[in-house]
């Protein structure tokens, strides 16, 4: 919508047009009138709002204007005519030359022109001598001609290379051509804009005029709170594990010591996921201090001589190593503490664990990778589950989410064994795309934390920005989360999927 012009404008612009048999140039008409020419486009627009009382057709038209540099040679000549001008007969040194402000430009136009001449040989350095008398300043000549409205009378190829030289630009100058509409009138009748109880009582509505609705009108934005797609996300794979079951782990420690990270998992301090390059080491404070002792020792010994019917990795476990603070690399660290924890009950109670939180790696950042991103972990732990249960359990799984098709794949894990990958079937890709990973946790994880002999954990992990990004078609993770992001993309994100 746009607000009413200024009305005496209004009316001054329906009288003009009224004394024209043909129409109008709305610039012409803001020349005329003095005024600037977007104050007469809004009266244009105004009128158009009231109906057919006037017919405006959109032109555009391009003429050429002098920039800044043109109207100061138009005023006091070229660069190269005022080098000529500014050396006596005696000549100029070209170092004296260089230092006017029109010396640099004007010198290579001047010499390219023959106007001037360099004498190198001189003793007291290069010297400029003018090589004319008289001369004619085309170039200022040229721009004089568009000054005065007379651009038609040279070549395209001049105006172009005065445009190369920053001297001329070609201005596109839109207007509208107004004619009288099939309603023309002088005197504006406002439009009623709205019907109210007392014009149907006095029936004073059948002399009203009313202004149209607009129903391509779009409504004005609510102010209110948006939901990220990773968090709508996260909430509906939290929704399917508490369907299945499955109770929430706490996750709010970011900071966590390599001994739970990697040692509690069995995995070996030579390992290189405990390196500089894929673990964000803490340097303040720089080791942790507190473990369960006896624990502490199962593991140092299941690593260096074995036990549990395993032989173990041997080589020295240090206990430096283990204090290490470290931003997690997975949110397994947290199963192990709740594993370790459910091992100290009294009688052992079967239990399925999920959490879904932040995990930091030392990445190079790419379309698909992030220092940081969200880990979705499942984990349930019972007498006698087999390699059966955890397809069977993977399957109900992505079978909620409304992954159908997967597949199986054998893979390496240090903590899990059999450990397997799962794919999905893309339907968008056409091929098989790794979804996940799992596995059945090794007893040298177990044993050691006091569970008893026959349990046996399953468990699976996932991202949850890949799923995010197949689901709302993003494919560059950092469009997704981090200090990119578009917030307008965050706006702009349905409230509910319906192809889920």
């Amino acid at each position: 919508r746009h607000r009413m012009a200024d009305t005496g404008l209004v009316e001054t612009l329906l009288q003009r047009v009224e004394k024209v048999d043909g129409g109008l140039d709305s610039q012409d008409v803001a020349t005329s009138l003095g005024v600037d020419h977007q104050a007469i486009v809004g009266a244009v627009k105004s009128l158009q709002a009231l109906g057919d009382v006037i017919s405006a057709e959109q032109r555009s038209s391009k003429h050429w204007e002098l920039t800044g540099e043109g109207c100061e040679i138009a005023e006091q000549g070229s660069h190269e005519a005022r080098v000529v001008s500014s050396i006596p007969e005696e000549g100029m040194p070209q170092s004296q030359l260089m230092k006017l402000a029109f010396g640099k430009v004007g010198f290579s136009k001047a010499m390219s022109n023959k106007w001037i001449r360099l004498d190198k040989g001189h003793e007291g350095g290069p010297r400029i001598f003018k090589t004319v008398e008289r001369l004619e300043d085309l170039v200022r000549d040229k721009l004089l001609l568009v000054q005065k409205g007379q651009a038609s009378e040279l070549e395209e190829k001049e105006k172009n290379e005065l445009k190369k030289r920053k001297l001329l630009s070609e201005v596109t100058v839109k207007s509208y051509w107004i004619t009288k509409g099939s309603c023309f009138s002088t005197t504006i009748t406002k439009q009623e804009t709205e019907l109210t109880t007392e014009m149907i009582a006095s029936g004073s509505w059948k002399e009203k005029k009313f202004k149209p609705y607009n129903f391509e009108a779009m409504g004005v934005a609510l102010d209110c709170g948006h939901l990220h797609p990773l968090m709508k996300v996260r909430t509906q794979f939290r929704q399917i594990f508490l369907e299945m079951g499955f109770t929430e782990m706490p996750t709010n420690n970011f900071i966590e010591s390599s001994f739970w990270n990697f040692d509690s998992l069995f995995q070996p301090q030579q390992h290189p996921a405990r390196d500089q390059h894929d673990t964000f080491f803490l340097s303040d404070p720089a080791q942790a201090h507190e473990f369960p002792q006896d624990y502490l020792e199962r593991v140092r010994k299941v690593h260096s001589e074995g036990g549990f019917g395993s032989q173990g990795y041997k080589y020295d476990w240090k206990i430096e190593e283990a204090q290490k603070n470290i931003l997690r690399t997975h949110t397994t660290a947290v199963s192990a503490r709740m594993l370790y924890k459910l091992a100290q009950q009294e009688k052992f109670t079967p239990v399925k664990y999920f959490s879904i939180d932040r995990v930091f790696r030392n990445e190079t950042l790419d379309a698909t990778h992030l220092a940081e991103f969200h880990q979705i972990e499942g984990v349930v732990a019972d007498f006698g589950l087999t390699l059966g249960d955890l397809m069977g359990i993977l399957h109900q799984f992505f079978n909620k989410l409304g992954i159908t098709k997967l597949r199986f794949k054998p893979a390496y894990n240090p903590y899990t064994e059999p450990s397997m990958e799962v794919f999905s079937y893309h339907e968008g890709l056409k091929k098989w795309v790794e979804v996940g990973n799992s596995g059945m946790f090794r007893p040298e994880m177990l044993l050691p934390m006091g569970l008893p002999e026959g349990v046996t954990v399953i468990a699976w992990g996932l991202s949850l920005e890949r799923p995010t990004m197949i689901k709302y078609g993003i494919n560059n993770i950092r469009e997704l989360v981090g200090h990119k992001v578009n917030l307008q993309m965050v706006y702009d994100s349905p409230v509910c999927r319906l192809d889920s």
